[in-house]
């Protein structure tokens, strides 16, 4: 059995907006709304995740709400405070205890989280992921469980302007 974690970034926020003085409800900028489409329109494209972990940042759920018009999506969402403020192990104990039903597993996330959680996942090198990015990474373990450091390999990464953002 075969698992793969798709990790996106969310969209660029808008740091001028009057949301209120909470980094969670800190809303999308324009052109994080038009990355976010573009995000949804290339993997309506490849591959649609069945189950997402989302942080619970109003920047993060916007993004995925942008990115699933572009198709009817049928997937699971469930939003996760690790995703937000308990960076790569927080985000790996989600991932970790994902249902072995799922194949395809996106996370949507914030920075430095998911630049390193790519980075760990494929055992080194440097990724950088700007906002609205999206990275495959296949995994090499027959359960959520085993996810750790150097058990994927990096099948591809994707940034907005290469997507028509």
């Amino acid at each position: 059995m075969s698992h793969a974690l798709i990790v996106l970034r969310h969209s660029k926020s808008d740091w001028s907006a009057d949301y209120g003085g909470s980094d969670l409800e800190r809303p999308l900028a324009k052109r994080g709304r038009k990355a976010a489409r573009a995000a949804g329109r290339f993997l309506a494209a490849t591959e649609v995740p069945a189950s997402v972990i989302c942080s619970p940042a109003l920047r993060a759920s916007a993004t995925l709400a942008l990115a699933s018009e572009a198709r009817d999506w049928e997937w699971s969402v469930r939003e996760s405070g690790a995703l937000y403020d308990e960076g790569v192990e927080g985000l790996l104990g989600e991932v970790r205890r994902e249902p072995e039903a799922t194949h395809l597993l996106m996370v949507v996330g914030h920075e430095p989280t998911c630049s390193e959680t790519v980075r760990l996942l494929i055992g080194g090198g440097l990724i950088q992921m700007p906002t609205a990015a999206l990275a495959r990474i296949d995994l090499l373990v027959d359960e959520w469980g085993e996810v750790g450091p150097g058990t994927g390999v990096l099948s591809w990464l994707v940034v907005p302007r290469v997507i028509g953002a």
